[in-house]
């Protein structure tokens, strides 16, 4: 008889923390407890909020009646950590001091390793995250820039794009291994990543290169933005987030909700039109060299995120992309269901705990 397991999933974002507990695969009840700006801004630093929302997190637990001592494993998303392989890791010392730290950014998805690691204590359970936004297994060919003194810095959406790809594998009965895929993941901003020998051996950072997203600039010429930088106008700060928090659409629309966009779309405006025209184009072209980097031998095209819920957009991609291999579609971000499937594998035999060093 298979072992019943009991995985509590937990997902910080900038003004939520998304929960969910499984038994095995079965997902027992989800929700989003939101933070009001008021409460949130009380915090000089993300890592602060660590025992306000572990709080509200065992709340809703209990007034659901999951007690904490019934949890097999708390699985949380992964943070700015160092560069890691792709797995399922247990939460030790040194990645909550890293995190912590934050020496590689602050962000709410730090919190997923710290409140798991707390709420896991007082189970007494292990706590695990699962392919963290720093997940790394490119070759070193693949990060050289064109100037010594930058080298590429890897980040992804390495949760999802994982999981589609390995979900892809089971659904063709084969191993994710076995497989050559770019996966593109559509958001607030875009990853496609290609994937060979169960590595993702390159991938497009949403922060700094690649299509423009909802929010962020993506690769934006590199001598108009020193002008830009040196201008005057901006400061470090301010023009950091011209990149990444007001640039791509939301630029140019006013909008992050793709679903208002596309209503601009077919309503038939103009630059609505042009500008999502353009967002395809060049996630198009962040497809055809990933092509590229798998020599034209490509198993499959997977898109995913949010933004493939849109008819128009996908097929709007799909149309210059779909000469390259079968295209599949896996829309939405089921984040929670990565996480406690990743750590299922590990609860089943079917991968071992990662150590992070």
């Amino acid at each position: 008889m298979n072992k019943t397991y009991r995985i509590l999933a937990i997902n910080p974002g900038s003004t939520s923390t998304k929960i969910a507990v499984y038994e095995n695969s079965k997902e027992m009840f989800s929700l989003t407890i939101n933070h009001p700006a008021e409460e949130l801004s009380s915090f000089s630093r993300i890592v602060d909020q660590k025992e306000y929302r572990t709080e509200l997190v065992k709340k809703e637990l209990e007034s659901r009646g999951f007690a904490l001592s019934s949890l097999s494993v708390v699985v949380g998303r992964g943070g700015l950590l160092k560069p890691v392989e792709s797995g399922t890791y247990l939460v030790n010392q040194r990645m909550i001091e890293d995190l912590t730290r934050a020496e590689r950014g602050e962000h709410a998805s730090n919190l997923g390793a710290i409140i798991s690691n707390e709420i896991a204590r007082l189970a007494g359970a292990d706590a695990y995250i699962v392919d963290p936004v720093s997940v790394d297994e490119l070759p070193e060919i693949a990060k050289i820039t064109g100037m010594a003194e930058i080298k590429k810095p890897v980040l992804s959406h390495a949760l999802n794009t994982k999981a589609v790809a390995k979900r892809f594998a089971k659904e063709k009965r084969t191993a994710y291994e076995k497989l050559r895929l770019i996966v593109v993941h559509l958001g607030s901003g875009n990853s496609v990543s290609a994937h060979v020998a169960g590595r993702m051996i390159d991938v497009t950072n949403s922060m700094e290169e690649g299509s423009f997203g909802m929010d962020r600039a993506g690769g934006i010429p590199s001598m108009q933005l020193l002008k830009l930088a040196f201008s005057g106008l901006y400061d470090f700060k301010s023009l950091k987030k011209k990149l990444f928090g007001q640039g791509g659409v939301y630029s140019y629309l006013r909008t992050k909700d793709f679903r208002k966009v596309e209503k601009k779309v077919i309503d038939g405006e103009e630059e609505a039109i042009l500008v999502a025209d353009a967002m395809a184009y060049q996630v198009a072209k962040d497809v055809g060299a990933m092509a590229a980097v798998l020599n034209g031998d490509v198993d499959a095209v997977i898109i995913t995120g949010g933004i493939a819920n849109s008819n128009w957009f996908v097929n709007a991609l799909k149309r210059k992309i779909s000469f390259i291999a079968p295209v599949y579609l896996y829309p939405g971000e089921d984040e929670l269901r990565a996480l406690a499937e990743g750590a299922l594998r590990v609860l089943e035999g079917e991968e071992e705990a990662k150590i992070y060093k």
